[in-house]
């Protein structure tokens, strides 16, 4: 892999208030003033650099946070956006028109799933679900019509991983787009560097880190920015996902501590998955031997930001996944909540909740089984004595 820090590509930029603040001063206004005609409509036409138009446009705000991400992806531009299914919409609906195919990872967020299996078809754009960790049936997907392929790094909620390089040159052999869900491992992978055209974050989670706010961003060139953003054609323009500048600059400041907190999310989530196996527990981890693409994402990661900080843990049964929650929140080890990236543990069974818009029978198919846990651990001080409270939870539900 080429070399890349993005956390010393983030603390090398450089923002000052506009009064010699710390922090660069919040744009709090909707729209903008002119010191001439001519000016606004040359902006209207894209062509005035450094002025800005109405805030569904964009802000100084969000370009702070926007040129940061983009740093942090290697990526020529971004966009911010209101949350990560604006990124995500936005993106499909710039890239594939009426008539037009999509060849997606058939393991992914829920929402995304949704919007790909129940909404696009009403605009005439297909999808076919496939298993993205077997190339030649992504590739047998592949047909006249299609326009990209769409996959996480990591997904959601089982921790498949994508062969990034190996899709990208099928991208290139099709004439496809590669288009990248990055929101589970922020830092660890830079997919632009393995091939994708265009990353996606859910800013809600790792990035922002605090579960206070809700954002995502499109890391891609210019051009793609461009085009997302122009007052004619542009999905996000004219779609509306619009960040709030006073949001844009509270995740800015949270960016800046991600390096800290990614280490201590996987160091803490080795931890836990490596006692856990040893304990005979049905338990999925990118950074275990035993997962089937260790290897792989071994070789596309940035290694000192470890294997993340999401566990897929299978108890079984539904009744057995939610005692055993239930318990470890009354115990205060973690919260029984959706989301991931926060300083506290959360868990939640997939199939009833960040899943459940996939039909049962597709998620047995996927080997999405109905106890299956989803755990994004926290930053606790003291994993050890985490895993034993966690242990003495599991054996007084009969987990063990």
């Amino acid at each position: 892999m080429e070399q890349f820090d993005a956390a010393n590509s983030i603390q090398d930029l450089q923002y000052f208030g506009e009064f010699g603040g710390v922090n660069p001063s919040i744009s709090d206004s909707s729209t903008y003033t002119f010191l001439s005609a001519k000016t606004m409509f040359d902006t209207f036409e894209g062509n005035a650099e450094g002025c800005y138009l109405y805030s569904r446009h964009s802000s100084p705000s969000n370009l702070y946070l926007s040129e940061a991400l983009a740093k942090m992806e290697g990526t020529e531009n971004a966009n911010v956006t209101a949350s990560g299914m604006g990124a995500i919409t936005s993106v499909l609906l710039q890239l594939c028109k009426s008539g037009d195919h999509i060849v997606s990872s058939r393991t992914i967020y829920g929402g995304t799933y949704a919007f790909m299996k129940n909404f696009l078809p009403g605009l005439k754009i297909d999808t076919s679900f496939v298993d993205i960790t077997d190339l030649a049936k992504v590739e047998d997907a592949i047909n006249e019509h299609t326009k990209l392929l769409y996959c996480e790094t990591v997904s959601n909620p089982l921790l498949e991983i994508a062969d990034l390089k190996g899709l990208s040159e099928l991208a290139k052999k099709h004439d496809l787009k590669l288009v990248v869900d990055n929101t589970f491992s922020p830092l660890t992978v830079s997919p632009k560097f393995l091939g994708a055209d265009v990353t996606i974050h859910s800013l809600t989670k790792f990035i922002n880190g605090s579960s206070d706010a809700v954002g995502g961003v499109v890391c891609a060139s210019s051009a793609f920015i461009n085009d997302l953003k122009n007052v004619n054609n542009g999905a996000c323009m004219l779609l509306g996902p619009t960040m709030d500048s006073l949001r844009a600059a509270s995740i800015l400041k949270n960016l800046r501590t991600l390096h800290l907190r990614m280490k201590k999310h996987s160091e803490n989530a080795q931890y836990l998955a490596e006692r856990w196996e040893k304990d005979g527990l049905n338990v999925k981890y990118p950074g275990l031997k035993s997962h089937p693409q260790h290897e792989l994402f071994t070789g596309m990661m940035h290694p000192e930001y470890g294997y993340g900080g999401l566990i897929a843990l299978d108890v079984k049964t539904v009744e057995k996944a939610n005692e055993l929650m239930e318990m470890m929140q009354h115990e205060n080890l973690g919260y029984l909540a959706v989301s991931l990236g926060f300083y506290k543990t959360l868990f939640s069974a997939s199939g009833t909740s960040t899943s459940s818009e996939i039909p049962e029978d597709e998620q047995k198919e996927m080997g999405l089984s109905p106890g299956l846990i989803r755990f994004s651990i926290g930053l606790d001080h003291d994993i050890e004595r985490t895993y034993h409270k966690m242990r003495e939870c599991m054996v007084r539900t009969g987990v063990l």
